[in-house]
């Protein structure tokens, strides 16, 4: 029995397992391996229990089977220990398709998602020289490269902490800005990497994203529960939440013990964090240099003409699909924009997909298209300008200063 690393990817859907690491009891030539030489069986567990978890065969289908696969192999090569191409080593890689059923290094379990504990097994099915049968089931550990220079923090002492993830930028000199992503209802608990890793917020620490700003740092709060909580432990349209003041003091505490540009502190966040994006803005009117919430589930009706008068100063940037199921448009983010466009905002935009038949449907997951920074219509269809030019969200984004 030998022993192996698995490598995670972070993609539009989430943390998947995209490689396996094998390290191989004496070295091999490029050349001497390939796919057919090896098949790679996953049980995916729950991580409390260690049971065998039971998951939906497809999305919102209430059909389950057991989380245990073959995974489909695409590639074999020698490698070095940490997964690249070399001519003749002691690693083997093998690259799985990360569109297999159980790719996902995470689950859904008592509502919220959850890193899961993944079993793999790689199985030696045909001869390589004189070595044959090997198997390697033992794990060594997991690699990420796109979570690099991301910590995570727990909070000590406080009876419901809010825990976050941060990424401290590698370029830039003096204050840098600061870019807040609010994770949306399945994030909450207690595993920051969730907040930033079940859907594609890392990207915000792409090399991309991260020159628009010259280096920027990131920050991910994790509600322990949901940003829509308002006490009642149910999702409502009541548009308070009890973690208003929690966020407020993790994000001064954020900005006091970094050296963060305050006149250049953004924030955004997807549905459940669209929601908290709203919140923040209304209740700390002035705060922020821009917000950019996606879905987001702040009704309508919950915001005042008096606070609308004060967020009309604030710079924003709405995405939301028309076909959105889950968080009505018409109720939240649409009626917002035309009030505050009618208040005599002069620096709010809101890109409303029209993903409706024969469109592809981005439905309640238009943060896909917008952590991507592939939006970049107004609401009438024509291109948001920055300085006469068309831009995109994460660059305008970037422009923002108080």
């Amino acid at each position: 029995m030998y022993t192996y690393k698995t490598v995670t990817a972070v993609s539009d859907f989430g943390a998947k397992i995209v490689k396996l690491i094998c390290h191989l009891p004496q070295s091999l030539a490029i050349g001497q391996v390939k796919p057919e030489q090896w098949n790679v069986h996953v049980t995916r567990r729950n991580p409390h229990t260690g049971e065998v978890l039971n998951l939906r065969i497809v999305y919102h289908s209430p059909e389950t089977a057991p989380a245990m696969a073959y995974r489909t192999i695409t590639a074999a090569y020698i490698c070095d220990e940490k997964g690249a191409p070399v001519a003749k080593g002691e690693y083997l890689a093998l690259e799985l398709d990360e569109n297999d059923s159980q790719a996902a290094a995470y689950a859904t379990i008592y509502r919220m998602n959850e890193f899961v504990t993944c079993e793999y097994r790689v199985t030696q099915v045909a001869p390589i020289g004189h070595l044959s049968g090997m198997v390697f089931d033992e794990f060594d550990g997991d690699l990420c490269p796109q979570t690099e220079r991301w910590e995570n923090v727990t909070p000590v002492g406080k009876a419901e902490p809010v825990h976050y993830g941060f990424y401290t930028p590698d370029r830039g000199e003096g204050d840098r800005p600061l870019v807040i992503w609010l994770h949306g209802a399945g994030e909450g608990g207690e595993d920051a990497r969730i907040a930033y890793m079940g859907n594609n917020v890392v990207n915000l620490s792409s090399d991309e994203i991260q020159d628009f700003f010259g280096g920027a740092y990131v920050l991910a709060p994790q509600t322990p529960t949901f940003w829509m909580n308002d006490g009642s432990g149910e999702y409502g349209r009541t548009g308070k939440s009890i973690y208003v003041e929690q966020l407020m003091a993790l994000i001064e505490e954020f900005v006091s013990t970094h050296p963060i540009d305050r006149s250049r502190i953004y924030l955004g966040g997807c549905s459940n964090g669209g929601f908290m994006t709203m919140r923040m803005g209304v209740d700390y009117p002035g705060y922020f240099a821009a917000l950019y919430p996606m879905c987001e589930a702040l009704y309508d009706e919950c915001i005042s003409d008096e606070q609308i008068e004060e967020l009309k100063k604030t710079p924003i940037w709405f995405v939301h699909a028309m076909t959105d199921g889950v968080v009505n448009p018409e109720q939240t983010s649409v009626p917002t924009y035309k009030r505050l466009i009618a208040a005599g905002a002069e620096n709010v935009h809101h890109t409303y997909i029209d993903d409706r038949p024969p469109r592809k449907m981005v439905n309640h997951f238009c943060w896909v298209p917008g952590l991507a920074n592939k939006v970049e219509q107004d609401f009438d269809g024509k291109p948001v300008l920055l300085n006469g030019e068309p831009t995109t969200l994460f660059q305008w984004l970037a422009a923002q200063k108080k």
